[in-house]
């Protein structure tokens, strides 16, 4: 799901309209949620993976979701939320016993 948020940003798939090319910030964003999903679908580096996508979905709720409300349902931002505290997981217990990178 997390990849998928990605390509509607930077290809309009599965539905959408792509972002600009370089554009600050969705594009990025786009990048960023692309590359952290696939790291973290497949088991690759998921510790680090899922710590940047945390902060990542924690700056996006604090900079463009709490600003219209402090309640998640509120303000639109509990997509955010809830990814933000399972990336959080997964940055304390990596990717189980499937992952790529496992140790």
């Amino acid at each position: 799901m997390f990849t998928m948020h990605g390509t509607m940003k930077l290809f309009g798939w599965p539905t959408g309209s792509p972002a600009a090319v370089a554009a600050w910030p969705m594009w990025w964003a786009g990048v960023l949620e692309a590359i952290l999903g696939v790291l973290i679908a497949i088991g690759w580096y998921v510790r680090a993976a899922a710590f940047v996508a945390c902060g990542m979905m924690a700056v996006a709720y604090f900079w463009m979701h709490f600003p219209a409300g402090f309640w998640p349902v509120v303000n639109g931002g509990e997509t955010a939320v809830l990814y933000c505290f399972a990336f959080l997981l997964f940055v304390f217990h990596g990717p189980g016993a499937l992952g790529v990178s496992r140790r």
